[in-house]
């Protein structure tokens, strides 16, 4: 699973994004020894956060919500140690640094020469990110990721225009929020964040995470206008520049998805905080065998390949449910979840009513073994 990051080898597709895992050094060597072919640092900024307490909650094994802010450590502790001695015991660091062209400015400079191979610049704010990725054009040559958020609107205009303003690649993307979970026990907020709410991150969102993957690979692909989907004009084409798909990716066939909507690299970090980092080398050798299983030989075979069915017309069909007459399993799954009434199974066979099926699809993935098959009926 070795890939290449902005033309330097790295050990596996999977970057691990700015989080608790990545606070320091140590955890950042950990996740490198685990598979990562890189790892985001906690958001460096000119004053350490002071979290709320607790700050984290899980939703289920693959969601969370949280109120983790940016990094607890100081800008000169990072500069002095914390990446210094990453980059010494062999990770590929990229120093995510927020949330204002002013501390672009301060800590960039500090940050390149303490060995970061990469930056990644965050912001709250999508009028601010443009500046600062413009500001960290003229101070450094190293690649820069500008991350975007799904908090706002035009998210693919503004991540061609951060492009255009100097950065060479993006992540894609940011938590969602803010949310509210609440304690039933307590009849109070899960986490501790202003006014009790956090941001959401993991399964939830990776729908989502998908859609803006796809539309910022349509835009980077294409000739940009000012109107389209989300702001930009989707001609589709097989976009070139690195695209980091972060946002729910918790198994190795959502990170196909992901990589099949356009992204070059896999984003991943509420994945390895639920399940442990010895996570990454299980999901990075179950991606691998996926991916052959699929007839791909490597993930820039399997990069934008469902692109060209994207951004088309609706479906109106017509199509035709089928059962394939196949040892059904009697799980009753299907019949269950069928809305419209349309399914009934007798003696190990499912029968259709035809007049009542609406040809929703959603039995189709419900049968985990393949009996039901939606057809396009031939005109």
């Amino acid at each position: 699973m070795k890939t290449t990051l902005f033309g330097c080898e790295v050990a596996s597709p999977i970057i691990v994004g700015s989080g608790p895992l990545s606070a320091d050094a140590e955890g950042m060597i950990a996740l490198h020894r685990a598979g990562a072919g890189a790892v985001v640092t906690k958001t460096i900024r000119d004053n350490p956060a002071i979290n709320p307490e607790p700050h984290m909650f899980p939703l289920d094994s693959r969601s969370m919500v949280n109120a983790d802010k940016w990094s607890t450590l100081t800008g000169e502790r990072w500069v002095k140690k914390e990446v210094p001695t990453a980059v010494e015991r062999g990770v590929k660091v990229i120093a995510s640094v927020g949330h204002t062209p002013t501390e672009v400015e301060r800590w960039v400079p500090d940050l390149d020469a303490a060995g970061a191979s990469v930056f990644e610049l965050v912001s709250y704010d999508a009028s601010t990110l443009v500046p600062m990725v413009k500001r960290a054009r003229e101070i450094t040559a190293k690649p820069i990721l500008a991350k975007v958020s799904p908090n706002w609107p035009a998210t693919a205009k503004v991540a061609v225009d951060a492009v255009g303003a100097g950065a060479d690649g993006i992540t894609a993307i940011d938590s969602l929020g803010p949310v509210l979970s609440i304690d039933i026990h307590n009849a109070s907020p899960s986490i501790g964040g202003e006014l009790g709410m956090g941001w959401l991150t993991g399964a939830a969102i990776k729908a989502l995470a998908l859609r803006h993957v796809a539309e910022i690979s349509s835009a980077l692909g294409s000739d940009v206008s000012s109107n389209g989907t989300n702001g930009v004009e989707s001609h589709v084409a097989q976009p070139q520049i690195p695209l980091v798909g972060t946002g729910g990716v918790t198994n190795a066939s959502d990170a196909v998805e992901m990589l099949m909507a356009g992204a070059s690299h896999i984003g991943i970090c509420t994945l390895p905080i639920l399940k442990g980092v010895g996570a990454i080398a299980r999901f990075v050798d179950q991606l691998d065998e996926l991916i052959a299983s699929l007839g791909y030989v490597s993930i820039d075979d399997v990069r934008g390949r469902a692109l060209h069915a994207l951004f088309g017309p609706e479906d109106t069909g017509p199509h035709r449910l089928v059962f394939q007459n196949a040892p059904c399993k009697s799980c009753r799954l299907c019949v269950t979840r069928c809305p419209y009434r349309a399914l009934t199974l007798d003696a190990g066979h499912i029968t259709i009513d035809h007049d009542r099926c609406h040809r929703c699809g959603l039995c189709v993935p419900s049968c985990k073994y393949g009996n039901l098959k939606l057809e396009r009926v031939k005109s």
